[in-house]
């Protein structure tokens, strides 16, 4: 392996040198013999080593000119590293000519890993490589200015060609290294929703430094899981829609809201997020963060379906909360897509939970109700349901269902004459609108 050398010029961290890419070198080299072939290029590289300061000055003006992101950054040694970068390509632009040959460019790389690292727009890394070329090219046809016009030509060719294979390379570095650190992002994020969902106290030693360096032990926070899936659970086969839907409703969740660790897992997207409960000690609560999530959740597309769990205060109870969500997610539907548990009525998670174990169960008037109800149009059970809502009032029962209040009674009179059970007494009613419920029929 060759030895790493710091570049010369700047003060970024070293890195292994990587060649250009053939094309680029080959494409530079070549519009390098056409200019050495046509005048020494030796002489031009003396003038522009002349000229280097003011050319660097143009440089660094021109960039933070045209490109906000430089001028907009917080980072401190962005612009430091602007200057000693550009001054760089002069250095190397200059070493170009004096030597009429394409180098390895490493010192291109190393920025862009550099500037990926500190997530700074690759767009705007090539943007001020385009107004490089500009600059360089005014200034090389300026001190070139008595030499032909075919001089001029093939050194315009050699700064367009110079341009090309840094934005390449550069690109290629760029990308590289934010696959790198997104992997990396990812398995750290990994780790630390297996830490949550495990359940480990604060008082654990062992995931108290890590949570708390990902900012989930801060004072007055509150957390809640979110799970989420496809309307079709077999697109949850596909590791890139999956990824494309943690992704979508991670988006939809602003960052100053919540912090979050998110993942596919088991089918289902699994989302736990930390948020403030209350700003200070002399501030009221804010609405909870399971509501105010669940708000950002609902612009997700209609493809979408997912539950929310109850708020808790600690992260010892975020595996309980986790079961909620999941829970709430099996009982979400197209007309509910966000389903918060607490939004479940005690009654229907009974059902769900206890339904499967309860229907084989069910008295033996169920099947014979369950016949004359489906012979009468639904008529029967509507009438139970409609009975219930109205409180056990016949008249507006009867004004729901459009029917004489004799109607009312006589199909009433049927479902004793069925089952042994008067539905106009609560407990009796109760029995018969829960045995319906177990084992749904249609509906009028």
């Amino acid at each position: 392996m060759p030895a790493m050398h710091p570049v010369p010029g700047t003060d970024e961290e070293p890195q292994p040198p990587a060649a250009a890419p053939p094309a680029a070198g080959q494409l530079l080299q070549q519009a390098l013999d056409r200019l050495a072939a046509l005048h020494p290029p030796q002489a031009i590289a003396e003038r522009l080593a002349r000229a280097a300061p003011a050319v660097r000055a143009d440089l660094g003006q021109t960039v933070l000119a045209q490109i906000p992101a430089y001028r907009e950054s917080r980072n401190p040694e962005v612009l430091p590293q602007l200057a000693s970068h550009g001054a760089a390509h002069v250095d190397e632009v200059t070493r170009l000519l004096a030597e009429g040959r394409a180098g390895d460019l490493a010192f291109v790389r190393s920025h862009a890993v550099l500037r990926a690292g500190q997530y700074f727009p690759l767009e705007a890394v090539l943007h001020a490589y385009r107004c490089g070329h500009k600059v360089f090219s005014r200034r090389l046809l300026e001190l070139a200015s008595d030499l032909p016009p075919p001089v001029l030509a093939a050194l315009a060719d050699v700064t367009l060609e110079y341009t090309d294979a840094i934005s390449t390379l550069a690109s290629a570095a760029y990308v590289e290294q934010a696959r790198r650190l997104t992997a990396a992002a990812v398995d750290e994020q990994a780790a630390l929703l297996d830490l949550l969902l495990a359940g480990h106290d604060e008082s654990d030693r062992r995931a108290t430094s890590s949570l708390r360096r990902a900012g989930f032990l801060d004072g007055r926070q509150s957390f809640c899981v979110v799970r989420a899936q496809s309307l079709d659970p077999a697109h949850m086969l596909d590791a890139a829609r999956a990824r494309r839907l943690a992704d979508a409703l991670d988006a939809l969740v602003p960052a100053s809201l919540a912090r979050r660790l998110i993942d596919v897992r088991a089918g289902t997207v699994t989302m736990v997020l930390a948020g403030l409960r209350r700003v200070s000690g002399w501030t009221a609560p804010l609405p909870t963060l399971s509501a105010r999530v669940g708000e950002c959740l609902s612009r997700a597309g209609n493809d979408v379906l997912a539950g929310l769990s109850p708020d808790v205060e600690a992260t010892a109870h975020v595996p309980a909360a986790d079961r909620k969500a999941a829970l709430a997610l099996q009982l979400a539907h197209p007309g509910q897509r966000v389903c918060a548990f607490d939004s479940i009525a005690l009654r229907k998670l009974l059902l769900h939970q206890a339904g499967p174990a309860l229907r084989d169960l069910l008295p033996a008037w169920h099947a014979p109700l369950a016949q004359a109800d489906e012979r009468s149009g639904g008529t029967l059970q509507s009438s139970l349901r409609a009975y219930a809502e109205a409180d056990l009032n016949l008249l507006k029962t009867a004004a729901r269902l459009q029917a004489h209040p004799n109607t009312v009674y006589a199909r009433f009179e049927r479902i004793r004459q069925i089952t042994g059970l008067d539905p106009r007494r609560l407990r009796e009613l109760e029995t018969l609108l829960l045995a319906l419920d177990l084992e749904p029929r249609p509906r009028a």
